[in-house]
């Protein structure tokens, strides 16, 4: 019996090699010595045989486990491992796929074809609405053009009164084969015929409407329901009203994407709504009726004497609407002092009369701070 060889470096491998690396290997080297492309090389032919042997055993994890522990005795058919017989010679016609195209078998033919229903292609649409109109939901009708059955045939792409015809070229499967002999038998190679594009059926007479396409453009109105509390960058998903489908096959969808505008006075935090509002000198200090604007309309808050810049009151349920669910978010103002510019000389007069009338005594953090710095730094 012949010398089999080392398989790892039948393939130029190492034995700590990847699947992926085995594969690749065993591509490069089958494609260089395969039959059809060396044809009447005995020498290519043995060598081709030998690759497929030992891609056999280094593609499959239980022959190959066997072979890196027993060597050629634990996956000869004769040792009590178990040969080749059971061997999945599926990845083969994967492999020569690549190096023939269309669809492979050895002994065997696809029945795969274009003709059956195909569904539509999905269309996407972009939709600016505003921040009112996402926080309370608006009802929108968007215009989109996208292909539509033709009345003038009714989708059949023929004429009035004609049919299409079989293709001859591939007697209407959709496909072409071609056979090919190999070390394994005979390999049958599985093209799309060209002629019908794999639909199996010829248009001789098309209609003069859509040109034999059996669909034409058309501006569509679609009503959409936007729903309350959508949020930027959401989609929204209309079953069957993307592009229509081929053969009997359903529509496809229609995607509108939401972008809302931004608001001059609101942010938006998830199902809560945050403004920052300003406030005067006087209002904070002595107290104030505030009118604040919501999603709703302006409501009144009351803040206390003594308000700091930075405070933040909460206005419970005046925030955005749950999406999925009852109930809505809340709003959150933050108040920020305004320190008055461009006195008059009668302002800042009152001011520092103010000022000497009422000392250290009314500022508390100020007073806290002077202390601190006093005990640190010393007098």
């Amino acid at each position: 019996m012949a010398e089999k060889g080392d398989y790892y470096e039948i393939l130029g491998i190492d034995r700590n090699a990847s699947s992926e690396d085995i594969k690749k290997a065993y591509r490069k080297l089958a494609k260089k010595y395969h039959p059809d492309v060396n044809q009447g090389d005995k020498d290519s032919e043995a060598k081709f045989q030998r690759v497929n042997e030992a891609y056999t055993v280094l593609s499959n994890p239980e022959t190959k486990a066997r072979y890196d522990q027993y060597g050629h005795a634990g996956v000869n058919g004769d040792s009590g491992f178990g040969g080749f017989g059971d061997f999945d010679f599926g990845g083969f016609g994967d492999i020569f796929e690549s190096f023939f195209g269309g669809t492979s078998g050895f002994g065997r033919s696809s029945s795969r074809t274009r003709s059956g229903p195909r569904r539509g292609a999905d269309i996407k649409y972009g939709l600016e609405i505003s921040f009112e109109e996402a926080a309370f939901g608006v009802s929108k009708t968007i215009n989109i053009n996208r292909p539509e059955k033709c009345n003038a045939c009714n989708g059949s792409g023929s004429k009035s009164g004609s049919n299409p015809e079989t293709c001859k070229h591939c007697n209407g499967t959709g496909q072409i084969q071609y056979k090919q002999s190999t070390a394994f038998g005979q390999f049958v190679n599985v093209k799309t015929c060209e002629i019908c594009n794999g639909e199996g059926k010829v248009i001789t007479n098309p209609c003069h409407t859509c040109n034999g396409r059996g669909k034409v453009r058309k501006n569509v109105s679609i009503d959409v329901k936007v729903p309350a509390g959508i949020d930027d960058g959401q989609t929204i998903s209309l079953r069957g009203e993307g592009e229509p489908g081929s053969k009997g096959g359903p529509s496809g969808d229609l995607f509108i994407s939401i972008r809302v505008k931004a608001h001059p006075l609101f942010k938006r935090q998830g199902s809560d709504v945050v403004c920052e509002m300003p406030i005067t000198f006087v209002q904070a200090a002595l107290g104030a009726e505030l009118e604040v604007p919501t999603l709703d309309g302006k409501v009144s808050y009351k803040i206390n004497e003594g308000t700091r810049t930075g405070t933040v009151f909460r206005l419970r349920g005046k925030g955005i609407p749950y999406l999925r669910g009852s109930g809505r978010g809340d709003q959150y103002v933050k108040v920020n002092v305004e320190v008055p510019k461009k006195l008059n000389a009668k302002q800042k007069e009152i001011l520092l009369q103010f000022a000497e009338a009422s000392g250290d005594e009314v500022y508390e953090e100020r007073k806290s701070f002077f202390d601190k710095m006093k005990d640190v730094l010393g007098r």
